[in-house]
């Protein structure tokens, strides 16, 4: 006996295709919401995670700044002392040889030479003055070849002039102040005398 069946196989396959279809669709989304999800929870605690490290950073590289910061006040405040203790240590050595200059000043200087100032730099000694004569200048040039402690004169220039209505012969000299040890490289204070020429020999 055949049997035939009649009844709409072709829409109820279709049917139930369709119904596949749609769970197949709804658990991709699902799927998909749920990965997409992860990926982003997983990006948003990394980037957390990374403002974190930024954070701590910025705050410790501000620790580090101000430290650098006392640090250089530290340097500059060591390097200042080292220099005073350095001028220090220079003025120490070298006043007594302000002494020994004004010293042989007073020695050398010839009877009809008077001094308007007198200036110290390093060991480099300038001077300048009146003389009644350039021979009292040739003698004082000959005085400082002679002393124990002044050598290297050197002329600069010789002019006439008037001072106090006494025509005299105004002069620039350089010379060296001896010394045994190396010159310092912090120049001595200047030193400076002056007197007035009264026109006697």
């Amino acid at each position: 006996m055949i049997r035939v069946n009649l009844l709409p196989h072709r829409a109820e396959k279709r049917k139930a295709r369709q119904i596949q279809f749609i769970l197949l669709s709804a658990i991709s989304l699902v799927l998909g919401v749920f990965i997409v999800g992860f990926v982003h929870a997983a990006i948003s605690t990394q980037i957390s995670y990374q403002e974190r490290r930024n954070n701590y950073l910025k705050q410790e590289i501000s620790v580090l700044d101000k430290q650098i910061e006392e640090i250089k006040k530290l340097r500059e405040q060591t390097q200042s002392l080292l220099s005073r203790k350095t001028v220090v240590e220079n003025l120490q050595g070298t006043r007594s040889d302000v002494v020994h200059l004004i010293d042989q000043m007073l020695r050398i200087l010839p009877d009809g030479v008077y001094l308007k100032t007198l200036k110290q730099v390093g060991y480099k000694i300038s001077v300048v003055g009146y003389a009644q004569s350039s021979a009292r200048v040739s003698t004082l040039m000959r005085s400082v070849e002679d002393s124990p402690w002044l050598d290297t004169p050197t002329l600069i220039e010789v002019h006439a002039s008037t001072v106090g209505g006494t025509r005299l012969s105004e002069f620039s000299l350089n010379f060296n102040l001896t010394k045994q040890a190396e010159p310092s490289s912090t120049p001595v204070p200047a030193v400076s005398t002056s007197t007035k020429p009264d026109g006697k020999g």
